[in-house]
């Protein structure tokens, strides 16, 4: 020890009592914190990640950030539990996809307006908030016929898009609409207001994003 002192040029005295002082202020409220959010993430049976965990601080009057909140769970090693929307291997959902899979890859490319449509939900920042944005794209003419932008994600968004484009263009029945597999269109309202309108509906191959490659691209750029 004496030699590390003499190397870095610290007195003994000075290391000394450096060690048996105690953590900085922020290193001990870190520590009551840790504390408190160690417990309500265990009382919470493991689901609550750092936003519902803030949010019980917040309620239990501790002023702190929830970057604070993510940061102090990370280094705990304390992450929320996901719960499955749908069970693996699940019959039913096997059965839907199966009904209704990419009719895109035995169609010819189109040859007039409003007999391939393709549909796509994003998300862009305004200011400091997020918005999405549904599109639907006619594939023939690659206009945009169709769109929505809203505050939240859900099926109501994307449909209110297809909505607006079967009004402006009244399309004739066959027309095959196709997306990807999100549940924003493969919800059964959605569903049912597509055959009710006389679209035949069509999704991507699992894992195969490019299916959708037009809106993609159109949201890339």
């Amino acid at each position: 020890m004496a030699f590390l002192c003499r190397r870095y040029k610290v007195s003994r005295s000075g290391f000394y009592a450096w060690l048996g002082r105690d953590g900085s202020k922020r290193l001990r409220n870190d520590q009551a914190l840790g504390t408190r959010i160690e417990r309500i993430h265990r009382d919470s049976g493991a689901r609550y990640g750092s936003p519902r965990v803030h949010e019980v601080l917040r309620r239990e009057g501790i002023c702190c950030s929830n970057k604070c909140v993510a940061r102090l769970m990370r280094e705990l090693g304390l992450r929320a539990r996901v719960s499955r929307l749908y069970r693996k291997g699940s019959g039913v959902v096997r059965r839907f996809f199966a009904k209704t899979g990419n009719l895109r890859l035995d169609e010819p490319l189109p040859t007039r307006t409003d007999q391939i449509w393709v549909g796509d939900l994003t998300y862009l920042r305004l200011g400091k908030r997020w918005r999405y944005l549904a599109t639907v794209m006619d594939l023939f003419s690659r206009r945009i016929v169709g769109w929505t932008l809203a505050r939240n994600r859900t099926t109501e968004v994307t449909l209110r898009a297809l909505k607006r484009a079967i009004s402006a263009r009244t399309p004739k029945p066959g027309l095959l609409f196709h997306s990807d597999r999100g549940i924003e269109y493969s919800a059964y309202g959605y569903q049912d207001y597509l055959k009710a309108n006389g679209i035949v509906p069509s999704m991507n191959r699992p894992r195969n994003c490019q299916d959708n490659a037009h809106m993609e691209s159109f949201f890339h750029s």
